[in-house]
């Protein structure tokens, strides 16, 4: 299902290729945390984007399924037009390839961030109760950003703005003798 509700088949990773992309998966539409989630990932799109950063939900429903979750209003627990893709993964290949099946079941919350060439650099797991920080996903891409553009490395708690860490055995006495309050 794409943004602009019309069905693509042909809809592959590859097509990403040179983008950062969080892929996430969650256990089906028309449930709980879920929508929350969904809407979470949706109201925070533009920040995703201004990192060049694509945002793609996975589930096991069908695309008709996903278009009736989106046709279905907020205050009745639908999701509404969210703007980026959710992939209709009803033989499981992409649930099983990043291994967040429950089994026989349905996927776990499983978010994965995807650097431009394809790999994955940050991967977090939750279990079916427990909803995702979408904010910290945002955080984990602008550390990945860092560590690209400046070769240092982000220490615990790091954000946006704040000291990076060389990686080396100086580097670390560096900034644990100027931040180690701040941890």
């Amino acid at each position: 299902m794409m943004p602009d509700n019309s069905f693509n088949d042909a809809f592959t990773m590859s097509q990403f290729k040179g983008k950062y992309v969080v892929l996430f998966f969650y256990p089906l539409d028309f449930t709980f945390v879920c929508p929350s989630e969904i809407i979470a990932f949706d109201h925070r799109l533009k920040e995703f984007k201004e990192r060049n950063v694509e945002v793609i939900g996975v589930s096991m429903d069908s695309h008709f399924t996903h278009l009736a979750w989106k046709n279905t209003e907020i205050n009745n627990g639908g999701i509404g037009n969210v703007q980026y893709p959710l992939v209709a993964d009803m033989d499981k290949s992409i649930i099983n390839a990043y291994d967040v099946s429950t089994g026989p079941g349905i996927a776990l919350r499983g978010s994965f961030l995807i650097d431009k060439d394809g790999i994955v650099q940050h991967q977090v797991i939750n279990n079916l109760p427990l909803g995702r920080n979408i904010d910290e996903m945002i955080r984990m891409v602008d550390a990945l950003q860092f560590t690209e553009e400046h070769g240092e490395v982000c220490p615990a708690g790091w954000n946006k703005g704040k000291a990076g860490m060389g990686a080396s055995t100086e580097g670390v006495a560096k900034y644990l003798a100027e931040h180690s309050e701040e941890l």
